[in-house]
């Protein structure tokens, strides 16, 4: 006669012979590779959150994935939708959905001599995980031997080149999960056991679950769930004994967070990473020229104009001014020549004005003392009117030429300042 604990053995030792059939890495798995499969096993590369790929990785605290449901909502709770989960990753890379930045809060993974694990816990209502819900467990076998997700397939490069795992097991509820993946090896389905479904991550995989702190560690086996000396516990027996201790682990090497590595947020969106261009609107960009011959150390920036300045840009030849529309905001080499070049030659033209004019203004002088000269025969009041318009015309010369300093003196001040 078989006993309880033989016809167990028998019944997960079939069941395990009819679900193997084929090994399959991510590059040649099949569409599906189970029959009733709600997703695929063809999933590409990057990353799509609304990708229904069933293909899990674990391989380190940074590159790690769990099932969870395909769609929020209150009745996808975990014991509703084991069937059809798909797999969320901390890595982009394999078509998969990411588990979206700041989800987990605390993850701590190790490497043993039977089994890659990861244990933690996170806000995972981000993953479709309606709040409250207690969770439940994934496994290559289910109810009917084809697994939960029904075709799941799990890969890792944990124990050399990549490769399938075939016995695994993961708990997720809405705030914590735990993930082991067993090496292929005979005591695999002994290390990677799933019939605690109830008993959740803390029973069946004892570990580090705390919040804060990200690690990759070496570490112990754990004794096998529900394995105690030589007698095994049952789920539903009327005594439930303690889990195992926690084995001990060491080499961890830890990081301050975790992130997928492409700024995807909740509800699918990116963040776009800060950059040191501020925003400046309703704003007016002069451009500066940088030249190696002079102030050679001051930085090639443009010199953004406050709004209310630009309410007085006609006080700015327009020559100078770039809109912040236009595509370059710093003005080329050849441009800042020309500026100067413009700049220059306005000055020159008035130096020149000025000469023309002074020398119109001493030839009038002369006239007009050659005329006085010839009429001193004449009488004290035609005398005193040429002295006075020579006096005359010597002040409004005096301002003439201070006016036009002046000027030529803010030109040269305002390129100076444009430079």
């Amino acid at each position: 006669m078989f006993t309880f604990d033989a016809l167990l053995a028998t019944s997960m030792a079939l069941s395990a012979a009819a679900q193997y059939t084929a090994t399959y890495l991510p590059s040649n798995a099949p569409a599906q590779s189970e029959q009733g499969q709600a997703g695929t096993n063809q999933c590409g590369t990057g990353y799509n959150q609304t990708s229904e790929c069933q293909n899990a990785y674990i391989n380190s605290v940074q590159d790690f994935c769990v099932w969870s449901p395909p769609e929020p909502g209150a009745n996808s709770l975990i014991g509703n939708t084991e069937g059809i989960e798909v797999a969320w990753c901390m890595k982009s890379g394999y078509g998969t959905r990411l588990i979206p930045d700041g989800t987990i809060k605390g993850a701590h993974l190790v490497i043993t001599p039977d089994y890659i694990q990861v244990t933690g816990v996170g806000n995972l209502t981000n993953l479709n995980i309606p709040a409250g819900d207690a969770g439940g467990e994934l496994d290559p076998h289910g109810a009917t031997g084809e697994g939960n997700p029904i075709g799941g397939l799990v890969f890792s490069s944990a124990f050399g080149q990549l490769e399938q795992i075939h016995e695994w097991t993961n708990f997720v509820s809405d705030s914590e999960f735990c993930f082991r993946a067993c090496r292929p090896s005979a005591n695999a389905a002994t290390m990677c056991q799933h019939i605690y479904d109830v008993m959740g991550c803390d029973w069946n995989m004892p570990g580090n679950y705390d919040e804060g702190v990200f690690e990759n560690c070496l570490g112990d086996s754990a004794e096998p769930m529900g394995v105690y000396g030589t007698s095994t516990f049952y789920q539903g027996e009327p005594s439930t004994p303690a889990a195992h201790p926690i084995p001990s682990s060491s080499s961890c090497t830890t990081y301050s967070s975790i992130s997928n590595g492409a700024g995807v947020l909740v509800g699918g969106v990116t963040s776009i990473p800060a950059t040191s261009t501020a925003s400046h609107p309703a704003s007016t960009t002069v451009g500066t020229p940088s030249w190696s011959h002079s102030r050679k150390h001051r930085p090639s920036t443009s010199i953004v104009v406050p709004p209310f300045v630009t309410r007085h840009t006609s006080l700015i030849p327009s020559t100078y001014l770039l809109t912040s529309t236009e595509p370059s905001l710093h003005s080329s080499s050849s441009s800042a020549l020309s500026i100067f070049s413009q700049s220059s030659n306005s000055i020159s033209t008035i130096a020149s004005s000025r000469s023309q004019i002074r020398s119109q203004c001493l030839r009038f002088q002369q006239g007009s003392g050659a005329s006085a000269t010839t009429k001193s025969s004449g009488t004290g009041t035609s005398g005193g009117n040429t002295s006075g318009s020579s006096s005359m015309l010597a002040l409004g010369w005096q301002g003439f030429t201070l006016t036009l300093a002046t000027l030529a003196i803010g030109l040269s001040i305002g390129a100076l300042v444009i430079l």
